[in-house]
């Protein structure tokens, strides 16, 4: 069964299997035997390898253990939790912080908690699956928008009926094609109609706004929209997720949220490493200026030559092919040519629409920018997108 079941998603180039990397993440990687230029990392800053963070880590497992050993409800809560909670909840400007074990289990665990299953959930066509997922677990209908169409969202809205509670579901930084939720119109929409808005900040975190508080900075909106999630796992460079809000909602959350309640707290050098990358990226903005130089540089370079590229206004890039098939030629000939960036099909993206999600970090220097184009027009030539 499983057998026949691979070979169908390998007739359609859409099998996947794992690749190790023999090296840290890091503008370059170790694979295959091979030294090559990473544009794929969610590493934004380069902080998963920072000293700092690493020496962080390293204090909390020699002083704490390996594992947390328990749910934060039973003896699972250690120093470094709420130190993180803490730090988190001073950066972002709100009153309290929750910490979950990932991004993920965030999601499942605070949609449920926000509606009951006589309300209704609208979820932008493009939100990540953790977030369609909380939804269906919530037992709530689900109704889904057109990308980033408010108009779409405000006709399906006009139809609800009167008193029936309303959650409004969106990524602030959209994973797969780089560009930003219309935050200021959804919570208009939300203030008009009495709906919740709820924002999965997960890529914006770090990376936008003026301080990288995240998307919710970026447009100045962070009174309007009184709490949201984030991960850690990307531009702090650690692993794990946080709520952050208001005192009465986390208190409800630690009360509520199965995936909170029961699963194992993350290890504490995880949360110590996330509270050391804070203090790097608030005490650092150096950093963030060389991620949108790089961004930039890199952004100009794929233009020039030709490739259709999202609307990104983010470190996100994503190279618009359609063909699985295609895409799969394309990363394999990056590949060759020095650069990893592996392709991403469905169900990751819509049907047709697979592409090379292109990242850069921090850490990439103007060099290694250089290089990976001339692997990209390579690449494009030998493919025929170029």
């Amino acid at each position: 069964m499983f057998r026949t079941r691979l070979q169908q998603l390998a007739d359609q180039s859409l099998n996947r299997r794992l690749h190790t990397l023999n090296s840290a993440t890091g503008p370059t990687i170790q694979i295959a035997g091979r030294t090559v230029i990473l544009l794929a990392s969610n590493d934004y800053l380069g902080l998963a390898t920072h000293p700092d963070v690493i020496q962080a880590a390293v204090a909390a497992t020699e002083r704490y253990g390996a594992g947390a050993g328990a749910s934060r409800l039973v003896c699972g809560t250690l120093p470094p939790h709420t130190e993180l909670e803490q730090a988190l909840a001073a950066f972002k400007h709100t009153p309290s912080a929750l910490v979950f074990g990932s991004g993920y289990l965030a999601n499942l665990g605070v949609i449920p908690s926000l509606i009951a299953r006589s309300g209704l959930i609208f979820a932008d066509r493009l939100c990540h699956a953790s977030l369609i997922d909380g939804a269906r677990l919530s037992g709530a209908d689900l109704r889904v928008y057109r990308h980033r169409d408010l108009n779409h969202l405000e006709s399906l809205l006009k139809r609800t009926i009167s008193g029936r509670p309303l959650l409004i579901v969106t990524d602030g930084l959209f994973s797969m094609d780089g560009d930003l939720a219309p935050l200021p119109e959804l919570a208009t929409l939300a203030e008009r109609f009495g709906a919740t808005l709820y924002v999965d900040d997960a890529h914006g975190t770090g990376v936008m706004g003026q301080s990288g508080r995240g998307t919710l900075e970026h447009f100045g909106i962070e009174s309007r929209i009184p709490f949201h999630m984030g991960t850690l796992g990307k531009a702090l460079g650690s692993s794990g997720a946080y709520i952050a809000g208001p005192t009465d909602m986390i208190q409800y959350l630690i009360n509520t949220s199965r995936p909170f309640m029961f699963t194992t707290a993350p290890p504490p050098s995880a949360a110590a490493a996330a509270r050391a990358a804070l203090t790097v990226l608030q005490q650092d903005p150096s950093r963030r200026a060389r991620l949108w130089r790089n961004r930039d540089h890199l952004f100009a370079g794929l233009t020039r030559l030709g490739f259709r590229l999202t609307e990104s206004v983010s470190p996100i890039l994503p190279i618009l092919i359609g063909q699985a098939e295609i895409a799969l030629a394309f990363a394999e000939q990056l590949l060759a040519h020095g650069v990893y960036a592996p392709a991403i099909r469905p169900p990751t993206v819509p049907d047709g629409s697979s592409r090379i999600r292109v990242t850069v970090t921090a850490e990439h220097s103007p060099e290694q920018i250089e290089l990976a184009l001339s692997a990209f027009e390579r690449a494009g030539r030998s493919t025929r997108l170029l």
